[in-house]
């Protein structure tokens, strides 16, 4: 499309037409641009250009911006620094930054770009930049990265490499061509490089390479080469080893003049041409050479930005500010055209940097504040002349700073060098010397030293405190180390290298975190000392289970004699894990490493109905397709007839629901809902359950509070402020739970999921929303992931933290994902929160921009859901995978598995089908109905003496020890005499043929649990589970043994007792009572139980004879070993002695 405005020249937009451009207001009379796109004119296609380009069209999401941008060189944007590999390869496209298929595919939809045409002026006023091509394009902003050009000596002048055959510079692929042609005629034998920096040992290599170059020479003005990165020590084992390979190299030297020679041009014109042939030096003394390349530094570009009214520096440079704008109103400029605060980079990082900058400044800014420029990264690695070199953080603090004791190590060979810094290295003898004149540094004074950081060590800076250095030095080996730290050796400052630079990436890392150093100093170069001790090893006499104290001696016992190849076994005979649970975790590690060791298979089986991993049960449920249990275990059990157990349907509860998302109360799913999720509450202690309503990143409004606290005060619950930012409700009777909740829907509460092994929170600080150290929305950002992944059910629980800044005071770091504001973007911390055995978070991705981070983490909880173990937290998970975090990374990051789209989609599905279940729950009559304490009565019961404690109601404590209890027949009428007594109505039970249910009725003053197995009938046990007297029983999973023996399992802690006997078939301790169930035989569709007399049973199982009060319970604490006689049972003696030991706690949520 091409339009004129009033000074003659075409203005050529490239837009498609299929985006309708239309006339915008404020752009010059008559130019177009597509509808709701801004341009973005990028002035150079270089190396900063093509970063700055790359980062905007991987932010713009939106597609907000329409890229042009022009190059005058007629190659496509390569890589300069890499300009020595093209005299081996000779080939452009090999140096190309992205292949010419990149380009055609964003062209013409968001990038149109113009090669072997520069831009010869601007016109800000009218938003047009104007081209060599008598061409004009409109912007909306304008991006100038014109890089720079080589400098040259002042005996030099400034067309001299166009007019004297023999000199060059080394800038470019056009140099390097004409290099290569002269180089190659037979008289050229000797090349001469000015400059020992960076750029003139890559040029020095490059001629050293070419066959025909039979002599090279380096003139250097300094005493010894990279004198910007290295110290007088490591800059003369630098050279030392460049002319061991026959390069010349004259030191504290400056030509005076270049010498030339005349003769006739040999293109027949009669002309005379100047030929390079050397140089007089400051001696007076004459250098011949054939060849020159002056590398003696770069000045910025900045004539066309000057001529056009841009405040530039008089050292040069387009002045900018922190945020990267010139003087002039939509234009910017960045890489080494870019001068900010009185400097200009010649180094590729910084323009990177600035590039990052820009764009996300352009497009991230609604949840994030603007990122500013700050003082770059100089740190440099680079392998010149054949000699590894770096230098990383402040390299020169210690010309600026006091100094106080170098540290001196000397040896023969060079450390040795793993992947840790942490490994063995050699023994090395450290002496330490003082320093007896701190103020004198070392040689070249005149070098300009890299500027201190700011802000980092704690708040201190660094120019403030003197320093010491730690330095290897091995003459042999051709190794050189200084590292410089504050003189407390808390902090890492900066440093240089020579030879092994093996450490750089870890030692930039260290510097960057500004965090207080884990090991002494020392340890960067000797190692650490490594012994026999294993450190973390527990003793046998380790007590592992303290509800049980089961020692780890006993766990080894058992595997080493064969008598536990299971956990299960060992939960069994053992009784690890059977209390609160919290030591699962840990008993299963020890188990698996003495499996192990005894060199027994690990069976990785979810549980003897399912001869597989959840792992490889997620993956062929959604492989087949399979949608309900019984599915499932028709096509893949074990036992095809079997129920399951209380291991794998919750666990297949959790699969189905991230797989399709479906109500957790839905009679297909209804049965496998473990404690919690069977009632959408957690159950607490006494039976009674908690209301968790959803405060999305702890914002609440006023009158959000004032709802919950009337709900409390109406319904008479504990209220607690959680660690997770949110209000929790306590001692919610079951039958009160649906109008509960109808009141907090009514008020635009959404269920918690509190219940679920599911996403809790998303803690956040107030990040820029009021704090005045914020630099992200970490509140909105909280807002937003607790909203997309409320509800999605996973192996375990999980957790989010956002800060608003490295403060972190949402305490990120130690959630499952944490995601913490810098000022280039969000840092995510994965795995952490790892339960009964804490574990910081990993760094997993660094400054990613907003737009970015919802990805990531849908990503990584996707790959969670799919591969983690049953009830493995996300710490444990990375712990346990192969390659641990770099393994994921490379999935997550890298797509190194090829599934991150199927990931993405499995949590858009989940995100998408998302439905508050208590909203569907109390519009459902059918649902509600679950919900009654009594399906025979409204009468209630009470699950246990409330006491007043600070104010608020509670449950009455649990003793230190329950005495175990067998409860029998004895001492009631005979069998034979009971009747059936109709207790239900069978529509009550809501019996189907897919799932078990279940119910509650009273009976007199006891409660009895009644439930429906699909093709085996009804059942019934007393209600009340003797462990700790609850009476929950009616809230079980029902499960089969191996041999098909019905069980149901205690909800508190996993107690199994049998449906036919009562025994507990996991606690010989204990046992319920059972009654004999059956359909009324008259066809009422009513359901009779065969009873004793109402009175008989209150004596041996009545609520009010076994509800928990504190009176008793603190009787139990002070009479531990007290002999009691159950009152109503003749022969049953218990023995307090032998009980659990310590109160167990509620099962993990």
């Amino acid at each position: 499309m091409t339009s004129t405005v009033s000074n003659g020249v075409d203005v050529v937009l490239h837009y498609p037409s299929a985006l309708n451009p239309v006339t915008t207001p404020g752009y010059a009379p008559g130019v177009q641009v597509p509808e709701g796109r801004e341009v973005v004119f990028v002035v150079g296609l270089g190396m900063v250009g093509i970063a700055f380009i790359e980062k905007l069209l991987n932010l713009d999401v939106d597609q907000k911006y329409f890229i042009v941008t022009c190059g005058e060189e007629s190659h496509l944007a390569y890589n300069r620094v890499g300009l020595t590999e093209y005299f081996e390869h000779r080939n452009i496209e090999d140096l190309y930054l992205n292949p010419p298929s990149w380009y055609a595919q964003h062209h013409p939809h968001r990038l149109s770009y113009h090669l072997s045409e520069t831009v010869t002026h601007l016109s800000p006023e009218k938003n047009l930049v104007h081209t060599s091509k008598n061409r004009s394009f409109s912007y909306s902003k304008c991006v100038i990265a014109t890089g720079s050009r080589a400098d040259l000596p002042p005996y030099v002048p400034s067309n001299g490499p166009e007019t004297t055959r023999g000199v060059f510079v080394y800038r470019n692929i056009a140099d390097l061509e004409g290099i290569i042609a002269y180089a190659e005629q037979p008289s050229i034998q000797h090349a001469v490089v000015v400059g020992g920096g960076l750029l003139g040992l890559e040029a020095a290599k490059a001629v050293y390479d070419m066959p025909s170059i039979s002599r090279v020479s380096i003139i250097n003005r300094q005493a010894y080469p990279l004198s910007r990165q290295l110290d007088a020590e490591a800059g003369e084992m630098v050279l030392h080893q460049i002319e061991a390979m026959g390069v010349q190299v004259l030191t504290r030297c400056s030509p005076a003049r270049q010498i030339t020679r005349v003769r006739v041009a040999e293109d027949g014109s009669g002309s005379d041409v100047e030929i390079f042939a050397g140089f007089e030096l400051q001696d007076g003394s004459i250098f011949e050479a054939d060849l020159v390349i002056y590398a003696i530094g770069i000045r910025p570009r900045d004539d066309m930005a000057k001529a056009n009214g841009l405040t530039c520096h008089s050292r040069g440079g387009i002045i900018v500010g922190d945020d990267l704008k010139t003087s002039v109103d939509n234009v910017y400029a960045i890489g080494e055209c870019a001068n900010w605060r009185g400097n200009s980079y010649g180094l590729i990082g910084p323009g990177v940097e600035m590039a990052n900058i820009l764009a996300f400044n352009l497009t991230q800014t609604a949840s994030h504040a603007p990122r500013m420029m700050n003082a770059p990264d100089l740190s440099t690695k680079l392998k010149l002349m054949g000699v590894d070199v770096a230098s990383f953080g402040d390299y020169f603090v210690d010309r600026r700073l006091p100094l106080g004791k170098t540290h001196k190590i000397s040896g023969s060979a060079s450390p040795k060098h793993t992947n840790s810094l942490d490994h063995d290295r050699p023994a090395v003898e450290i002496s330490i010397e003082e320093t007896k004149d701190p103020k004198t540094p070392p040689s070249c004074e005149s070098e300009k030293a890299p500027s201190a950081r700011k802000g980092g060590h704690g708040g201190k800076d660094p120019r403030d405190q003197s320093i010491n250095c730690l330095v290897y030095k091995d003459p042999f080996g051709g190794t050189y180390k200084k590292y410089i730290f504050t003189d407390d050796g808390k902090y890492l400052l900066g440093g240089m290298m020579v030879g092994d630079v093996s450490d750089f990436i870890k030692l930039v890392a260290i510097i960057k975190k500004k965090k207080p150093l884990e090991v002494p100093p020392s340890q960067f170069i000797v190692g650490t000392k490594t012994g026999d001790d294993e450190g973390g090893d527990l003793d046998d006499d380790a007590q592992v289970c303290s509800c049980h104290n089961v020692m780890k001696g006993d766990i080894i016992q058992r595997v080493r004699d064969g008598t536990c190849l299971t956990i299960p076994d060992l939960k069994a005979k053992t009784k690890a894990g059977t209390g609160c649970g919290g030591c699962i975790p840990l008993v299963t590690r020890i188990f698996n490493a003495e499996m192990k060791k005894a060199g027994r298979t690990l069976n990785t089986n979810l549980c003897p109905h399912f001869a597989m991993s959840r792992q490889d049960l997620f993956n062929v449920v959604k492989v087949k397709n399979l949608c309900s249990f019984t599915e499932i275990m028709k096509a893949i059990g074990v036992n095809r007839s079997s129920i399951g157990c209380e291991i794998c349907k919750p666990a297949v509860a959790s699969i189905l629901s991230s797989l399709y998302n479906e109500h957790v109360m839905k009679p297909t799913h209804h049965q496998n809902q473990d404690t919690n999720d069977r009632l959408m509450a957690n159950m607490q202690r006494n039976g009674t359950f908690s209301v968790v309503p959803r405060i999305p990143a702890g914002e609440i409004s006023p009158d959000g509070l004032i709802v919950i606290g009337k709900v409390a005060k109406k319904y008479g619950l504990y209220t607690k402020i959680t660690g997770g930012q949110r209000i929790d409700m306590f001692g919610a009777r079951k039958d009160d739970l649906p109008a509960i909740w109808e009141e907090l829907n009514e008020a635009g509460f959404e269920s918690g999921h509190a219940y679920g092994k599911s996403l809790r929170t998303v803690k956040s600080c107030v990040g820029t929303t009021w704090c005045r150290y914020g630099v992200g929305d970490s509140v909105g950002l909280a807002v937003q992931l607790e909203n997309r992944y409320k509800g999605v059910r996973s192996p375990h629980k999980f957790k989010g933290g956002v800060s608003g800044c490295v403060r972190e005071c949402a305490e990120a770091q130690g959630k499952d994902f944490g995601i913490i504001a810098t000022d280039k973007g969000w840092n995510i911390f994965l795995g952490g929160n790892g339960g009964a055995n804490p574990r910081h978070a990993d760094l997993f991705a660094r400054d990613v921009p907003p737009s970015k981070v919802v990805r990531i983490i849908d990503r990584f909880l996707a790959y969670y859901i799919m591969t983690a173990d049953r009830l493995e937290r996300t710490a444990r998970w990375i712990e346990r995978m192969e390659g641990g975090i770099e393994k994921l990374r490379k999935v997550i990051l890298q797509d190194e598995l090829g599934i991150c789209k199927d990931l993405e989609a499995l949590m858009d599905n989940l995100v998408s089908t998302y439905e508050d279940e208590w909203a569907v729950a109390v519009k459902d009559p059918s649902k509600r109905k679950r919900f009654k304490q009594f399906v025979n009565t409204d009468e209630k019961l009470p699950q246990s003496e409330v006491v007043n404690e600070r104010g608020q109601p509670r449950p009455a404590d649990w003793p230190k020890a329950y005495p175990p209890v067998k409860f029998s027949y004895e001492n009631v009428t005979a069998k034979s005499e009971w009747k059936w007594v109709t207790v239900a109505k069978v529509a009550d039970m809501l019996p189907n043929d897919i799932g078990t249910t279940s119910a509650a009725i009273k009976y007199g003053n006891s409660q009895l649990a009644i439930f429906h197995v699909p093709d085996k009938g009804y059942y019934a046990t007393q209600q009340m589970c003797p462990h700790k007297r609850a009476f929950v029983l009616d809230h079980g999973i029902i499960g089969d043994t191996a041999n098909g023996n019905l069980y149901v399992s205690c909800p508190l802690h996993k107690r199994n007792f049998a449906l036919t006997g009562g025994e507990c078939l996991n606690d010989p301790d204990y046992q319920i009572l059972t009654f004999d169930t059956r359909e009324n035989p008259d066809g009422k569709e009513e359901i009779q139980l065969l009873l004793p007399p109402a009175e008989e049973l209150d004596a041996v199982i009545g609520t009010d004879k076994w509800l928990v009060r504190q009176a008793e319970s603190e009787a139990f604490g002070l009479n531990a070993a007290t002999q009691i006689n159950v009152v109503g049972l003749k022969s049953l003696t218990t023995d307090v002695s032998s009980s659990c030991g310590h109160g167990c706690g509620s099962l993990e949520w």
